[in-house]
């Protein structure tokens, strides 16, 4: 998973990368020259003074050891050991080297030759106590500089990220309807002000499609409930006539209540387009179990030749404040659904405790499929047969708008079993009698 930050912290951080990884490559270069430069010239003095003066004493033998409060020279000879000199310095390979005794840190030039050995010696005690503070001096620098960095690093950062900031807060607080957020009005013509007028134009291209979609769905919605009315109509007519044949008035029969279906359709699509509940405090409850009976006897007729039963178990009664066709739909797609997957044996609705189950005893469905199953346009693998896709997706855009919720899972007997709750995130919306 990719680790996400926030750009203003990651603005800081980088200034305080920055600044300390500045200030620490200064310290150490600062450690690293002032070293070097020491060692070289204290080095080369020593090895300078040393040859000068063994070059003197071979001219003039009387000549005394020369003697300086820091530096020090001695000459003895091979197997011939002079005590003022250590015998730590005195087992020193000819060269300059660093030694540290009990009395200090010393620089120590050293030469032998057959006849003189030479010894030349700093005491670099005062030196070292210099560099030592030099270092915690460069280490408090590095600090100082880090802390400077994320301050500077926060300021900037708060400067930088404000106009987003300004920009995110407008956008959050934009209703639905709000045809053109007029954003770029509000900034100046800099990287933020083209992202805002970018956003303006947009927002008015998603608006004005998203106003055509509703305009259309609501038309069409319209439009549709004049020849279902007719229809309707039209089917009460015949079905009043008392000398129809059984098989006329049968499928007179499925003609209306396929009208009422389509009615129920148009209504709840109408409800979902315009995103309103169509309810208010003196709306009138309906029962669930009248409901579900009458998409019984609508699905019967559908079920031709297949060894399937419908059946209603009516636990204790449900009672539900919302727009009888909402629930009509929602309820009816779930038993199209069983119905169309199971062919044989039977769907059983059962009802009560603010729900209802449908239970069918079909092939059920692949538990890696299950999370898909209210997808649009998704029918599972292997399916066959007449369908869009559409109908459990629509449910589960009915359960958002009120407050309901649909649950899947597979029975351990064989089937799939549908739980719809009418007591979901909006109480307000369902009454349970």
């Amino acid at each position: 998973m990719q680790y996400r930050r926030r750009l203003r912290s990651r603005i800081v951080f980088s200034f305080l990368l920055f600044g300390t990884l500045l200030s620490g490559l200064f310290a150490i270069s600062t450690l690293f020259l002032q070293s070097n430069l020491e060692d070289e010239l204290i080095g080369s003095t020593l090895k300078q003074e040393l040859d000068d003066y063994l070059v003197q004493l071979r001219k003039d033998p009387t000549l005394v050891e020369p003697f300086h409060t820091r530096i020090q020279g001695f000459i003895t000879r091979p197997g011939d050991p002079n005590h003022r000199v250590a015998a730590q310095i005195r087992r020193l390979e000819p060269g300059v080297h660093e030694v540290e005794t009990t009395e200090g840190y010393f620089k120590a030039a050293v030469r032998k030759d057959e006849d003189l050995w030479a010894f030349l010696i700093y005491d670099i005690t005062e030196n070292q106590r210099l560099t030592n503070q030099l270092v915690w001096s460069l280490i408090a620098a590095v600090l100082v500089f880090s802390l400077l960095s994320l301050a500077l690093g926060l300021w900037s950062s708060r400067r930088v990220m404000k106009p987003v900031s300004d920009l995110a807060e407008r956008l959050s607080q934009l209703g639905e309807e709000t045809p053109s957020p007029g954003l770029a009005r509000w900034f100046p013509d800099d990287e933020v002000g083209q992202l805002a007028a970018a956003l303006d134009a947009y927002a008015e291209r998603v608006h004005h499609l998203v106003e055509r979609d509703r305009e259309f769905n609501a038309d069409v919605s319209h439009e549709l409930r004049t020849p279902l009315a007719v229809i309707s109509g039209a089917a009460e007519l015949l079905l009043a006539q008392k000398d129809l044949p059984d098989k006329t008035r049968t499928r007179i029969l499925r003609i209306a209540r396929a009208a009422r279906q389509s009615t129920d359709i148009t209504t709840a699509l109408l409800h979902l387009v315009r995103s309103e509940q169509g309810i208010n405090h003196e709306s009138e409850a309906h029962s669930v179990c009248r409901i579900v009976d009458n998409l019984i006897h609508l699905h019967e007729p559908l079920l031709d030749n297949k060894q399937l039963e419908l059946k209603i178990v009516s636990e204790d009664k449900v009672s539900v404040i919302a727009p009888e066709s909402v629930i009509a739909v929602t309820v009816g797609n779930l038993i199209s659904n069983a119905v169309r997957y199971t062919p044989s044996g039977e769907v059983v609705c059962t009802i009560g405790n603010g729900r209802i189950m449908v239970e069918d005893t079909g092939p059920g469905i692949p538990e890696e499929e299950l999370s898909q199953v209210m997808d649009r346009h998704y029918r599972g693998q292997g399916v066959s047969g007449k369908g869009s896709g559409l109908g459990l997706a629509i449910v589960q855009r009915l359960c958002e708008l009120y407050g309901w919720s649909i649950h899947f899972e597979n029975r351990k007997s064989g089937g799939l079993r549908a739980e719809l709750r009418f007591f979901g995130v909006n109480r307000n919306a369902t009454l349970h009698k």
